[in-house]
């Protein structure tokens, strides 16, 4: 009986130990992986047209009673200087990588491209100009755009800015796999990006806005941690191209809305027309 019982309690505390070392890796697992509710990481991207335009040390400038647009126009496109990037965990927050800063400037150049194009459809619109980066100012405001309209020669000016946010919830998937031993579980994250792009169009002399437009997109996706970085690239460059889609389609509808709305404005924007210009007001 002896025998027995103690052969009964070797198996108990080996089952016991078998629980407790499943227990110890699965919580060092957990730790290491991320665990649901232990709350997600966040990269926050921003170029700011109110910090550019309106930095805090000036104040907003106030746009004068009348607005003069000479036709043709000469527009020149530009993306406002972006901020550092930011990543937050729980409740810590830290700048990003500095290569995570900024779209590329191949994604600033194609959109600009393709807004260079859209204009260029309409003959009120003598010319678009692209304006290097190198030429903006970090919260130079209309003192920077002056500076740019001597450079450059242009009268009006498309602004560009963005705001892109990717979530990770960490933990919120999982993916599984079968092997020879049994089924391997991988945590995944589930990962949310999220785009706002803008155009804002000023004309310099005046500081009015004319009109503005607006893309937004939005992508979801599942990566494991092992790869999450490069997803992350790649959801961005998804979710900015269908933000500039849209961007685009948008201002195309602004810029005949406007050409409606200034020809009862006549109080606020006047229509000059140079000697060799026969269109229309503007838009068509």
């Amino acid at each position: 009986m002896a025998t027995t019982e103690t052969q009964f309690n070797n198996k108990n505390s080996m089952k016991s130990n078998t629980w407790l070392n499943l227990t110890i890796i699965s919580t060092i697992a957990c730790l290491a992986w991320g665990c649901g509710g232990l709350g997600g990481n966040q990269r926050h991207r921003t170029a700011n047209l109110s910090a550019y335009l309106y930095p805090a040390q000036t104040g907003a400038a106030e746009p004068s009673a009348l607005t003069r647009l000479s036709l043709p126009l000469r527009v020149g496109i530009a993306f406002v200087p972006g901020d550092a990037a930011t990543s937050s965990s729980g409740n810590a927050v830290f700048n990003a990588n500095a290569a995570e800063s900024s779209l590329t400037e191949k994604q600033k150049l194609d959109l600009m491209k393709s807004i260079r194009n859209q204009l260029s459809q309409y003959p009120s619109i003598a010319s678009a100009d692209l304006i290097p980066n190198d030429f903006m100012t970090p919260h130079g405001g209309f003192a920077d755009l002056d500076r740019i309209r001597t450079l450059r020669g242009v009268d009006v000016i498309l602004l560009l800015s963005y705001d892109q946010s990717q979530f990770t919830d960490e933990g919120a998937l999982t993916l599984s796999y079968w092997t020879v031993i049994g089924m391997y579980v991988v945590p995944a994250e589930k990962n949310e990006t999220k785009t706002v792009l803008e155009a804002a169009v000023y004309d310099i002399p005046s500081r009015k806005l004319l009109f503005r437009a607006s893309g937004s997109g939005e992508f979801k996706g599942s990566a494991t941690p092992v790869n999450l970085s490069e997803q992350l690239r790649v959801d961005s460059v998804k979710c900015l191209d269908q933000a500039a889609t849209n961007l685009v389609a948008s201002l195309s509808n602004q810029i005949d809305q406007f050409g409606q709305k200034i020809a009862g404005a006549q109080s606020e924007i006047k229509i000059e027309r140079q000697a060799d210009y026969r269109g229309g007001p503007f838009g068509e």
